[in-house]
Order: structure tokens, then C-alpha cells, then sequence
């Protein structure tokens, strides 16, 4: 039985558009988004918004799960605060289940050492350098990377649209031509785009 609930991970400072596109479209295509927090206390995003979240990060198991998606946030880069974020990130990809990040979440990966020879991208290459990591050989300049084996998926900052795309071709939520229509539809503002969508 295919797993169909998502878990998405909620901090203090979370990035709120990032994902938008990407939870938006897969709960239209019968998932469910779980929210995950480092406890039950609501927390405040980016934009001002309080999450209720449904999960705490301890209770959160891989094998519940088709995905986990990590945001960017202000702590990435101020703190050790999201460390166990990217420490769950590592379970999930250590038992085959895909994790999905953008912005600074791709350097509390590379400082947990999971993007150091995996394929993957971010707002630039120097800014994952700067976290020391050992894997500048695989950094991709692309909008979004999924690596080779599938599981994981990386992003820039400026490109949750892309993020989205890489994960509905992961988790074949659209295929072929409507991925590529849904892509230019909302990246592009391509019009034409919708016939195929809705066809």
C-alpha cells in the first residue's frame, strides 16, 4: 500500500512560501500534509503566521511517510536550533524515503554531511561551502537537482515552483506532458499550458 502522507517540517522563521506550491498540489492529488515541529508548540513562520503543528519530530517515523520537505528559515544559519531536522533527514534517506529541501535548509544538510556525495543545489555554491561541507564536486547550478538514486531533492531559495516539479515527477503526482504544462503554467505564466493540464 502506497503511503500517502507528507510530512512537512514547521520551525520558528520558516520560510512560508517555499512550499506553497508543492503541499498545495499534492493534498488536490489525495495526500495528506503533516505538519512537524521539534515539539507540539504553535510556531511563528517568516510571514507572521502561527502553525499549530500536528507532529513532534520525535514521533515522525520514515516509514509513515512518501516525504519529508524542509523549508528555509533564519535559524539554518543563526543556530544549531534545526540540527535534529537535518538528523531526521538522515533516517528518512538511510531506509529509501525521499527528502526535499530548499533555501537554507540545503545547508543544515551539507552540515550534516548528506549532501557531500549526493547531487544537489542551492541559492549558490559558496554558500554551502561556507558551511564547510565535502561536497562542492557535486554542486549543480540548476533550479532544482533530484540526485541520482532519486531521494533526495534540493532548491534554490528563489525557486519553490521547481521544487514542486521535482517532487511530483518523485512521487508521480503529474508525468510527461502534464508536468511539464503544470511547470510552465505556474513558472512561466504560460496560458497554454492549461489545455494540457485539463485535458
Amino acid at each position: 500500500m502506497t503511503v500517502k502522507t507528507v510530512h512537512l517540517a514547521v520551525y520558528d522563521t520558516f520560510a512560508d512560501w517555499e512550499t506553497g506550491h508543492t503541499t498545495a498540489f499534492l493534498t488536490q492529488n489525495g495526500y495528506t500534509v503533516r505538519t512537524v515541529a521539534a515539539s507540539l508548540a504553535p510556531v511563528t513562520t517568516m510571514g507572521g503566521v502561527r502553525v499549530q503543528p500536528d507532529l513532534a519530530l520525535d514521533d515522525v517515523r520514515p516509514e509513515d511517510s512518501a516525504l519529508l520537505i524542509l523549508t528555509g528559515a533564519s535559524l539554518w544559519d543563526t543556530s544549531d536550533d534545526l540540527a535534529p531536522f537535518a538528523r531526521t533527514a538522515r533516517s528518512f534517506l538511510d531506509v529509501g524515503v525521499p527528502v526535499a529541501a530548499i533555501c537554507g535548509a540545503t545547508a543544515g544538510l551539507a552540515r550534516e554531511g548528506l549532501l557531500d556525495t549526493r547531487a544537489h543545489t542551492s541559492a549558490v555554491s559558496f554558500y554551502l561551502a561556507a558551511t564547510g561541507y565535502k561536497g562542492g564536486d557535486h554542486y549543480r547550478d540548476a533550479d532544482a537537482v533530484t540526485d541520482e538514486d532519486g531521494l533526495l531533492i534540493t532548491a534554490g531559495p528563489t525557486e519553490p515552483v521547481a521544487l514542486a516539479r521535482e517532487v511530483f515527477a518523485r512521487l508521480g503526482v503529474y508525468e510527461g506532458e502534464k508536468l511539464d504544462a503544470w511547470y510552465r503554467l505556474f513558472h512561466d505564466s504560460d496560458a497554454s499550458a492549461l489545455e494540457v493540464l485539463e485535458s
